[in-house]
């Protein structure tokens, strides 16, 4: 593999400035340079097969030729030192346990809206408020017990964080796929380089959940509660479900009896359940208490929840906090829960919902990206430098009509790392999703999913917007000394 004419103006993952691989790069860029490029590419096209016969498959919407495609896979994974990761984890343990105050804050005596730290109008508009949740303390106190945020890294090499999903972030699975997939394709340099596991995950997140149960004892039934067939990340249910020896079940696999308690229909008769990862929005997952026509949850769920009879993970109502304008304000939420400085910075973000913000956003539209505040996927965002005049003006149209709804970031130099291109490497963008538990303690992912924007210079990574995907390698260097 010749790497002689790979050449990228962002920071690179692999390779610096000076044209060399970065310390924790070098084992795998020499191992890749002694491959020639048919050797290379049947590896590819190895990876490729195991993708297609482990079923790692994901939804897009908007290309209605597909139901499932394969997730795209690109076998040079990206590598970060481990004492670089040491600090990002503790930079992630710091904001959910802030993020996981807040909410439960604002579900309770909302100080941080008395002390004027987080502004009353925002929660007054906040969409993902549920009113039902008020005076709810779930089990340890934790509403977002899973966590997947995302981190980019600028053209100076700085990780920032952009986005915490504390809904139902999905991702994980292909996580734990990829990693699989690397080892089939790379089995020498899992031997030689001390490349830090992740398979971990499954048992972690059951714990995660156990530890949520209402009845003692140690084997809680948990259930993951999915929308079913059709829903993009159904293939990430089905994985999960299985890799903890759990039930996956929909919503009308389970039921709400007089007792309040929720059980689960089976051969045998009623089976009563402990704890539901549920995979379904909330306003879809109780009938009762949202939208009553949902096909989807079970009523009476969250009568069930609110008695303390069943646990739900993550919690009904997390989502206050999954917002893209109430990110903005999670460095203070740390500052004001916690009196530290936060470890990891956020992207700089513009509030259009504060004036002085609002007209800078207006005015520097063709530099900025513009993301409406609860949707997810990559949908609804306006990448200024890549639109044109008119797409800009509908922007412009929606932000003057409902500023609390939009918030803008500058157009960061994302950074980069090889894919294996028809004659050699290439630089593609990229990004990455740890995935975080909260329970008694806090478990951070060794890495994550990093997700790689295919096409070139594109910015856009989302799985739901045609990206692929690449393998993380936590590196430790000194064990490899």
């Amino acid at each position: 593999m010749d790497w002689t004419r790979y050449q990228t103006p962002s920071y690179d993952e692999l390779i610096g400035p000076d044209g060399l691989p970065r310390p924790a790069a070098r084992p795998l860029v020499e191992y890749l340079s002694g491959m020639s490029g048919p050797e290379l590419a049947e590896r590819q096209q190895a990876a490729d097969v195991a993708a297609r016969v482990m079923g790692i498959t994901f939804t897009v919407y908007s290309d209605g030729r597909n139901v499932d495609r394969t997730l795209p896979f690109d076998l040079i994974p990206r590598i970060i030192d481990s004492r670089e990761w040491q600090r990002t984890e503790a930079g992630l343990r710091q904001r959910m346990q802030a993020l996981n105050l807040f909410i439960g804050d604002i579900y309770g005596a909302q100080k941080i809206v008395r002390d004027k730290v987080f502004p009353a109008e925002l929660l007054a508009h906040s969409v993902n408020f549920r009113p039902q949740c008020v005076g709810v303390r779930p089990p340890l106190d934790v509403w977002a017990h899973i966590c997947g945020s995302d981190l980019v890294r600028d053209a100076d090499g700085t990780l920032y964080a952009l986005e915490d999903n504390l809904r139902i972030p999905s991702g994980v699975s292909y996580m734990l796929e990829n990693r699989m997939v690397a080892k089939r394709v790379f089995p020498e340099l899992f031997e030689t380089s001390a490349i830090l596991p992740v398979d971990d995950y499954p048992a972690q997140l059951y714990d995660t959940l156990a530890a949520l149960s209402p009845r003692p004892g140690d084997s809680p039934v948990i259930a993951l509660l999915t929308p079913g067939v059709f829903n993009s990340a159904y293939f990430e249910h089905a994985y999960l479900a299985q890799a903890m020896g759990i039930e996956l079940v929909e919503g009308g696999d389970l039921f709400v009896a007089a007792d309040d308690c929720t059980y689960m229909r089976t051969v045998y008769g009623p089976r009563r359940v402990d704890v539901v990862y549920r995979r379904v929005d909330d306003l879809f997952i109780d009938p009762e208490v949202f939208h009553p026509d949902s096909m989807l949850g079970v009523p009476g769920l969250i009568r069930s929840w609110r008695a303390g009879k069943v646990a739900l993970a993550n919690a009904p109502g997390a989502g206050v906090a999954d917002d893209k304008v109430v990110f903005a304000y999670v460095p203070k939420m740390i500052r004001y829960y916690l009196d530290e400085e936060p470890i990891l910075p956020n992207v700089p973000s513009y509030l259009c919902h504060d004036p002085d913000d609002r007209r800078y956003v207006l005015e520097h539209l063709d530099q900025l990206v513009v993301k409406p505040a609860n949707e997810s996927g990559g949908y609804g965002m306006l990448i200024g430098p890549r639109a044109g005049r008119k797409e800009r003006e509908k922007f412009r149209a929606l932000i003057e009509a409902d500023p609390r709804n939009y918030m803008a970031q500058p157009t960061l130099s994302l950074s980069t790392a090889p894919i294996v291109g028809p004659e050699g490497p290439v630089p593609r963008h990229i990004d990455l999703r740890p995935f975080i538990l909260s329970r008694e303690d806090t478990y951070v992912t060794t890495g994550g999913l990093t997700r790689v924007a295919m096409t070139e210079g594109s910015l856009v990574v989302n799985s739901s917007q045609g990206g692929g995907a690449k393998d993380t390698w936590v590196v430790d260097l000194e064990e490899m000394a």
